[in-house]
């Protein structure tokens, strides 16, 4: 894995990242994540692609096995949950520890959570300044308790809304490559009747890839066959080569999703 280049990166390499949700209510089933999808399209403006996610319990050794091994196969890795003011939130003890460092209060976080609560601050409040020690903070607009970044490494909030404000902090000051393009082709075909047409389509657009979502309507099934690409060029000639695969089966297909 190459070294972290600052914003801009090599345009033709290809930047990957992970994702750690971290809680046991999600596990549970009592709440239900909402970040992954995010992410995912802000990762992609970027020019990131996120390769993997993983769903762990509040439990130490858990976290920080799965953070550390993701920062060894991928360039980035986000955490998500637990990094509030209550005792079960240990997110950032566990990852400092796994990363061999002691917790600290970071004196900016302090300030801000003393501005921003004023006599309502209170010593709950005030571990969420809290941070791995060498740590940077990650602006917060909506509560003001801020996110953490350890190089390569960003521990974020867990509720949606804080999570997407931290992410539009970032934009632009991530190394990365092309942006991931994408255009869809619906049908009313079953992919077990056009899978060798899609895996040609493919093979014969090199860097484009095609998938195949299907669907059940009206009494009717079909498909959507999305196409990804970096090159545009490429792109659009793949999609023109799918409609012309199809009408010549005598399938009706439609440039966008059905």
């Amino acid at each position: 894995m190459a070294d972290f280049q600052g914003p801009g990166g090599d345009g033709d390499r290809i930047w990957t990242a992970a994702l750690v949700v971290i809680g046991d209510e999600i596990l549970s089933g009592r709440t239900q994540d909402a970040n992954l999808a995010y992410l995912a399209r802000w990762l992609n403006i970027q020019g990131i692609r996120l390769k993997e996610a993983r769903v762990v319990a509040d439990d130490a050794a858990a976290i920080g096995a799965a953070v550390t091994a993701c920062l060894d196969a991928h360039d980035y890795v986000f955490t998500t949950g637990g990094i509030g003011p209550t005792h079960d939130d240990i997110t950032v003890d566990a990852i400092a520890a796994a990363m061999g460092v002691p917790v600290v209060h970071h004196p900016d976080a302090v300030a801000i959570l003393t501005r921003y609560y004023g006599d309502r601050i209170t010593e709950a409040r005030l571990r969420m300044a809290r941070v791995p020690e060498g740590a940077e903070l990650v602006p917060n607009p909506e509560t003001g308790a801020p996110g953490i970044r350890l190089g390569r490494l960003f521990i974020l909030a867990g509720v949606p809304k804080i999570t997407q404000g931290m992410l539009r902090g970032l934009d632009g000051q991530l190394a990365g490559g092309r942006p991931v393009l994408s255009r869809a082709v619906g049908a009313w075909a079953q992919e077990s009747a056009v899978a060798d047409l899609l895996a040609q389509v493919q093979t014969d657009h090199d860097g484009v890839q095609v998938g195949s979502y299907p669907f059940w309507r009206d009494g009717k099934g079909g498909a959507n066959f999305v196409l990804r690409s970096v090159d545009d060029a490429q792109l659009g000639r793949a999609v023109e080569a799918l409609k012309r695969a199809l009408t010549a089966q005598g399938i009706d297909a439609q440039e966008g999703e059905i």
